[in-house]
């Protein structure tokens, strides 16, 4: 990765969030965190407080169905990278 985790961390704060809810994450969340990384290469995850216990089983299927890189976790949100091809 030539981006530093800051510069990364900043050009997260005007990225898309995605509101990852009750539901948990099914296809169609995966479909849309891909357009958007497509888009944007940065997407934010915002977990539900009553799924956020689950969020690093969530991350990681996320991560590996997207093939994205994880920059950061903080509280109910993390930030994950793909590059664009």
């Amino acid at each position: 990765m030539s981006h530093t985790k800051k510069e990364m961390m900043n050009r997260a704060l005007g990225a898309m969030t995605i509101n990852i809810g009750k539901s948990g994450v099914n296809d169609n969340v995966i479909e849309e965190i891909k357009r958007q990384l497509e888009a944007n290469e940065i997407v934010k995850l915002k977990f539900a407080k009553n799924i956020a216990k689950n969020k690093d089983d969530y991350i990681d299927e996320i991560v590996s169905k997207t093939r994205a890189q994880l920059i950061d976790v903080r509280g109910h949100v993390a930030v994950i990278y793909k590059k664009k091809p």
